[in-house]
């Protein structure tokens, strides 16, 4: 298990490695080497992930068991792939990030897309999942509190989930499309993602409404329990 003890570097790595390290990551995989090598790609974002989690934390010991409960939740994102239609993994995603952290949340939704598709199909695209999801997690563990607190604004945020990681996708069709980013293009994949963004915003809004109260019990529970 990694520990980082300095302080300004934690500081720096929770902030740098997902808006600088994963995007760069990101533009590199994407645009200068055009799709090609993508595996080695998205294990450079898995080790970045890992890098930012272990920047969350100061113990070893507490460490150790905030990724066996982080793991789990990856195992249930996994999981969740695998329903038809509407799909639980930004709630999970979200859920972790509330009660665990946002280095936490980021791991959760970053590795839970690497992770599934060495089923559902590794590619370019993957990279593009890991950031997506893992900005979700990240934001929402930055919005911890209010979203413990306010189901409005929970459930707001399960909606605005939903669109950006559509849209975010949609970048990765232009980018393989056009070999390039075209601003017609885009909007011309907006429109046509319309059913698929209503069905992760549904998919949030479902899962955010039946998972959020027993898991949050549970989280805070263990938290309480193991002094995470």
């Amino acid at each position: 298990m990694i520990v980082i003890k300095n302080q300004k570097l934690r500081h720096v790595f929770r902030w740098s490695i997902p808006f600088v390290g994963i995007p760069l990551l990101t533009f590199i995989g994407s645009v200068v080497l055009q799709g090609e090598y993508y595996l080695p790609v998205a294990f450079a974002g898995a080790f970045l992930s890992l890098i930012l989690f272990a920047s969350g934390f100061e113990k070893k010991k507490t460490g150790t068991r905030r990724i066996v409960i982080v793991s789990v939740m990856t195992a249930l994102c996994f999981t969740g792939r695998f329903i038809p239609l509407l799909k639980p993994m930004i709630a999970f995603t979200i859920i972790t990030a509330v009660w665990l952290g946002k280095e936490s949340g980021f791991l959760t939704g970053s590795l839970s897309a690497v992770l599934s598709n060495f089923y559902f199909g590794q590619g370019p695209w993957t990279i593009f999942q890991m950031l997506t999801w893992g900005l979700i997690g990240w934001f929402a563990g930055l919005l911890a509190e209010p979203l413990k607190q306010n189901k409005i604004f929970l459930y707001s945020y399960g909606i605005i989930s939903g669109i950006f990681y559509s849209f975010s996708m949609d970048i990765w069709t232009v980018l393989w499309y056009a070999k390039g980013f075209d601003w017609g293009l885009y909007r011309s994949a907006l429109v046509t993602a319309i059913p698929y963004t209503i069905s992760y915003i549904l998919s949030n809004l479902l899962f955010l409404t039946l998972l959020m109260k027993p898991f949050s019990e549970k989280l805070e529970r263990i938290k309480i329990k193991y002094g995470i």
